[in-house]
């Protein structure tokens, strides 16, 4: 890592997020958390502080916890950046990006199942729907998906839905090699498969059909 006195705070906030994460297992998403991954980096604590500041209602947590998914992201977007997803089929692309999600948090099921606890808050819904959305489009992304129309929100929505559920079973699964998340995994896509398959035949008969596309841009386009 360079030298953290030359970092932005958009990068202090993604290099401190692993570290914060490994702390919150025993701290929670606290300003302890935040102290320690500040001492681990090499950051000043000020400038931690700086990077994750005291805002109110929302609260630092859930900064914290959207710079973790955020470097996840990062993560996930450069170890496949070389384009070897594009001739796998659609189905092992989403599983292979969502597998990868879970491995790279390998070992946090504590700091999960905290930062799931804080973006349950009431307060906090709102922007843990949007980080879900942000992870899901970017996998979409990498997965090669061009949709322009509603299928562009239908699937967001739908991947979306999938991650977190998948999440909720992978950080109280104790099964060997997670294979009890591996194969709710997959029969949550088998699923969609399905579904994507009747859906296409009942879109190509000649019916009009609900167009939600407007209401689901509200997903895509948040409200500041």
């Amino acid at each position: 890592m360079s030298d953290p006195r030359d970092l932005t705070l958009d990068e202090v906030r993604l290099a401190l997020a692993p570290e914060i994460a490994l702390a919150a297992m025993f701290d929670g998403w606290s300003d302890a958390a935040l102290v320690a991954a500040a001492r681990s980096v090499g950051v000043d604590e000020d400038v931690a502080r700086l990077a994750f500041p005291d805002n109110g209602l929302r609260g630092r947590a859930m900064d914290m916890i959207d710079a973790w998914v955020a470097s996840v992201d990062a993560r996930m977007e450069a170890e496949f950046a070389d384009g070897r997803l594009d001739k796998l089929p659609i189905r092992e692309k989403i599983r292979t990006l969502v597998w990868f999600r879970l491995q790279a948090i390998a070992g946090l099921e504590e700091s999960l199942s905290r930062a799931m606890a804080v973006q349950a808050m009431p307060q906090n819904v709102s922007a843990a729907l949007k980080q879900g959305w942000s992870s899901a489009d970017k996998m979409w992304r990498l997965a090669g998906d061009t949709a322009t129309d509603y299928n562009h929100y239908t699937k967001r929505a739908i991947l979306a839905s999938i991650y977190a559920a998948t999440l909720a079973v992978w950080k109280s699964d104790g099964s060997e090699g997670k294979q009890d998340t591996a194969a709710f995994l997959d029969r949550r896509i088998e699923g969609v498969m399905k579904f994507e398959k009747a859906k296409a035949q009942w879109l190509s008969k000649d019916r009009e059909h609900f167009d939600f596309a407007r209401f689901l841009g509200r997903l895509r386009y948040p409200q500041q």
